[in-house]
């Protein structure tokens, strides 16, 4: 069964169908789901869903776009929830975003609470989920400081040599549906170089949809399109892509069974 190793149920909207929604994901082949926090309250709500619904997981952190005064003392709330070992995974998403952000103490911020939050995932000996748009290089530095530290570069934006050193710190590379989009001619660069033991997919709902389903809420159902696109690039079975990338999930997130 397919691992959606990104989606945020917490987004309003899946307000409507949540619960009717994940309850189906079995039956559509998908078997596992892992739910990143973004700040406080949606952390919070992806651990209530992930002890809800035995075959998703969540993760727990504060993204760059969601950093505020006090941050401090939601570092030591995501700290609190991230105790939960039986379902929370990973310490994420976490992160640099410059594409909205152009104000250098703004960014020198962002760069102090990614830091703050590796040393969080090294502490408790968990994996991270790095969200990296425009900012490679200082994404790329402090990543550098935490040798002991793994995780996934979360709907991979980097080139091919950016890549290469992930791959060398020990890092695993995720993809959306971006990859279905016919102007996608770096990330299918990517995956061409990178092993298929290294990759992961994930739709990144409600964001995101691939072909042929752009512009509508994404969800999980629609996960399968990355594994078929991966496998029309590597030249292997979608079925191959399955299997391999969510036991590449199960084994960075230790998920057994």
């Amino acid at each position: 069964m397919l691992f959606d190793t990104h989606a945020h149920y917490d987004d309003e909207r899946f307000d409507e169908d949540r619960d009717t929604l994940l309850a189906s994901m079995p039956e559509n082949n998908v078997g596992l789901i892992l739910n990143p926090g973004c700040d406080v309250e949606s952390s919070r709500k992806a651990v209530s869903y992930a002890n809800k619904y035995p075959f998703v997981y969540a993760a727990v952190g504060i993204h760059p776009e969601n950093i505020e005064d006090g941050w401090e003392a939601d570092l030591e709330t995501i700290r609190a929830l991230a105790q939960n070992e039986s379902k929370v995974r990973a310490i994420g998403e976490i992160g640099l975003d410059y594409y909205w952000e152009k104000d250098e103490r703004a960014r020198a911020r962002q760069q102090v609470v990614f830091a703050r939050q590796m040393e969080l995932a090294r502490a408790l000996h968990l994996p991270v989920i790095v969200h990296d748009r425009d900012a490679h290089a200082d994404s790329m530095e402090i990543t550098r400081r935490y040798p002991d530290v793994i995780g996934v570069y979360h709907c991979y934006a980097g080139h091919v040599e950016m890549a290469r050193e992930l791959l060398k710190l020990g890092y695993y590379l995720s993809f959306t549906g971006v990859i279905t989009f016919k102007n996608a001619k770096k990330a299918k660069e990517v995956i061409r170089e990178v092993p298929i033991e290294r990759l992961m997919i994930e739709t990144d709902s409600p964001y995101m949809a691939p072909e042929p389903f752009r512009g509508r809420r994404n969800s999980s159902l629609y996960v399968h399109r990355m594994a078929e696109t991966i496998a029309e690039i590597k030249g292997i079975s979608a079925a191959e892509v399955e299997r391999i990338t969510t036991e590449n999930g199960r084994q960075l997130f230790g998920i057994s069974g």
